[in-house]
């Protein structure tokens, strides 16, 4: 009888052990463009430590000032290198932990149905695109990354003046890219992998190289981070195993990536 109790209590613990593990969770605030690459990665991730990703999408800016006020992240994925470097001033990330991991392009895109299949990099070409009334859909300038990016490149190249007016500013890329997806605006500039990953959208342009600065997305566990969860997922997201999952929405993986 004595055997058959502590059998029991052994696996009792064993059970009650297996179920701290699978209720251990890491928060994840990632920009909004990381969406699609990271729920696959994070569901992959989960599968294979029993430790389950929770993700919080939205611009790189709102995510790293919610981290200044509070927010409960343990791992925070930035568009730009602005918005870490931000945090890393304040000490809210762990710097040993900081990777520039992956990298993207900025594209010109249209609705799928739109006439134009390719945009010229002109104010005439800009002009026929956007019709008489029409807008042209972007991050804010000023703070989202990829209204940042935009803005350089439309300043790189001279279209700037005659942008801007037409300009319809959203708070993250994902709410740019549904603007053209819907029909609501003839012209939007967003990362390849946002593009990619909308099938009521189409590629018309790709903004050259040395218009803007590279597309960069730092990752880094915070200084608050709870546990060793956002650690093992960091290192799981620079693996070889979760390299396919970048790809194939359009992120080029940066090999060595520290800064």
């Amino acid at each position: 009888m004595r055997s058959l109790i502590r059998s029991g209590l052994i696996a009792t613990l064993f059970l009650t052990v297996g179920a701290a593990q699978a209720a251990e969770t890491t928060t994840v605030f990632g920009a909004a463009s990381l969406k699609n690459a990271l729920d696959d990665a994070g569901k992959a991730f989960t599968a294979q430590s029993g430790i389950e990703i929770r993700a919080s999408y939205a611009a790189s800016s709102a995510l790293a000032r919610q981290i200044e006020a509070g927010a409960p992240a343990d791992l925070f994925a930035s568009a730009d290198l602005e918005w870490m470097d931000y945090l890393a001033k304040k000490n809210l990330i762990r710097p040993d932990t900081r990777v520039s991991l992956l990298g993207n392009r900025l594209v010109l895109i249209a609705p799928r149905d739109a006439k134009e299949n390719t945009v010229a990099f002109t104010p005439e070409g800009f002009a026929k695109a956007l019709g008489s009334d029409g807008r042209l859909a972007t991050g804010e300038v000023n703070s989202v990354p990829i209204g940042k990016y935009a803005k350089t490149a439309f300043e790189k190249l001279g279209l700037w003046g005659s942008i801007q007016p037409r300009l319809a500013q959203s708070d993250n890329v994902r709410a740019a890219l549904a603007l053209v997806s819907r029909g609501e605006a003839p012209l939007g500039v967003v990362y390849e992998s946002d593009a990619k990953s909308d099938p009521g959208v189409k590629v018309v342009g790709v903004f050259p190289a040395d218009s803007h600065p590279p597309v960069v997305y730092p990752f880094a566990v915070t200084a608050d981070a709870k546990g060793d969860g956002a650690k093992r997922f960091l290192d799981y997201l620079r693996s070889a195993a979760a390299k396919p999952f970048f790809e194939a929405q359009g992120f080029s993986v940066i090999e060595d990536g520290k800064n």
